[in-house]
């Protein structure tokens, strides 16, 4: 897909840019490279190619999911004015 001129005015005046006609015919010839390298990769075949979440084959190394803290909602609860149900009532202030 080739762009043309026009496009590239168009783009740059929905997104409120001022561009002259150097600048346009600029941006015109990079997105059109941008648009051929696309046209590029997807004309690669790549059947048979497992999906990666990263370039590298590592494992991240995560600690043990355990418990170490003990409950502390009664030391929490002692100083706050109004609680009820183990939640923090506070003032509405959005009427």
């Amino acid at each position: 897909m080739a762009l043309e001129l026009d496009d590239v005015k168009r783009v740059a005046h929905l997104a409120r840019l001022a561009i002259d006609e150097a600048e346009a015919r600029s941006a015109l010839s990079q997105m059109n490279d941008v648009f051929k390298l696309i046209a590029e990769m997807q004309a690669v075949d790549t059947r048979g190619v497992e999906p990666m979440s990263h370039a590298l084959d590592v494992a991240q190394r995560l600690r043990a999911d355990a418990v170490t803290e003990s409950d502390q909602h009664a030391l929490f609860h002692r100083d706050i004015p109004h609680v009820e149900g183990g939640l923090y009532l506070v003032p509405k202030v959005i009427e």
